[in-house]
């Protein structure tokens, strides 16, 4: 790891090999540390690998304002990134939140985009109204997480209480229900299913992921989540956007966030899918609990594209 100075942040970044560019973005509640089986597998194949802490995480900066988290901000610290490192372009692969900065940096910033590999989420268009003024209105009756991030101090308290067991319970038991379900007056982590470590992920794992969040709290992630309505509100130009570079769909066939973002119909705002890859039986932290088919799958996309560093 290795600290990159910005204009108003720092990033923590893990910097791995040498060759054309890739930059891994990780989701939430994750770290630059979930792509420890991918990126040295992708150094391994001959490319510099960089895996950056995002703003709010880990070693990163983390401002307390969520006005701090906009969209804008986001894709301008990987812009920022490549700048750091004399990078015209790269190609970006994105997990969860990770892949929806990564679409947005190939709207906002196509220029600097040879590729788009996206997560377990895939491409939403941008909406005809606020977020959350949409799901307040389609889901008053629901719990749904998104809404329940929104109170500042609220979820905060709740993640930071344990984040070993927060951690132990995202990772290792995340449901539909957990994400989206009845308004039962449960809580985000009284979703999640109580269960052993899955067979993927170690104690070890575990606490590399608890000790940066005691440090850090979970405020700074949930922001990404404030900043929703404020994204909508400064991307007008972004409606009827579409991707044109070219772009990779990677998910779980079990993967929760599946049920409540379909990818189906994401093709027709891709000017060049090249393809959809579903791990049978795989959940939402697939680069972690696949890493060898998702590190197959990155690799056969990154080949496709020819000599695009040049």
């Amino acid at each position: 790891m290795r600290t990159v100075l910005l204009d108003d942040v720092a990033l923590s970044v893990r910097d791995q090999g040498s060759g054309p560019p890739v930059v891994l973005v990780h989701g939430f509640p994750e770290l630059a540390y979930s792509w420890r089986h991918v990126q040295p597998a992708l150094a391994d194949a001959g490319f510099r690998v960089l895996a950056p802490d995002m703003r709010g995480y880990g070693g990163s900066s983390c401002p307390a304002e969520p006005a701090a988290y906009g969209i804008e901000a986001l894709t301008g610290d990987l812009v920022g990134l490549l700048d750091a490192h004399g990078y015209r372009r790269a190609v970006l692969v994105g997990h969860d939140w990770g892949a929806t900065v990564v679409w947005q940096l190939a709207l906002l910033h196509p220029d600097r985009v040879a590729g788009v590999c996206a997560l377990s989420v895939p491409f939403t268009p941008r909406a005809r109204r606020p977020p959350l003024e949409i799901w307040r209105e389609r889901l008053a009756d629901r719990f749904f997480y998104i809404r329940h991030f929104q109170d500042e101090g609220v979820a905060d308290a709740e993640l930071a209480k344990d984040p070993e067991r927060t951690m132990r319970l995202v990772l290792g038991g995340l449901t539909v229900e957990a994400l989206l379900g009845p308004d039962d007056g449960r809580v985000y982590l009284d979703r999640l299913r109580e269960t052993d470590l899955p067979s993927w992920f170690a104690e070890a794992d575990l606490a590399h992921y608890a000790e940066p969040f005691a440090r850090t709290g979970f405020t700074g992630p949930l922001n990404w989540y404030r900043a929703i309505d404020r994204n909508w509100a400064a991307t007008p130009h972004l409606a009827g956007a579409r991707v044109t570079a070219p772009c990779l769909f990677v998910a779980g066939t079990d993967d929760p966030a599946l049920v409540v973002m379909p990818h189906a119909g994401q093709e027709r705002h891709l000017d060049d899918l090249r393809g959809t890859v579903l791990l049978p039986g795989a959940g939402h932290w697939i680069q972690q609990e696949r890493p060898a088919e998702v590190t197959e799958a990155i690799l056969g996309f990154l080949r496709s594209l020819g000599p695009w560093w040049t």
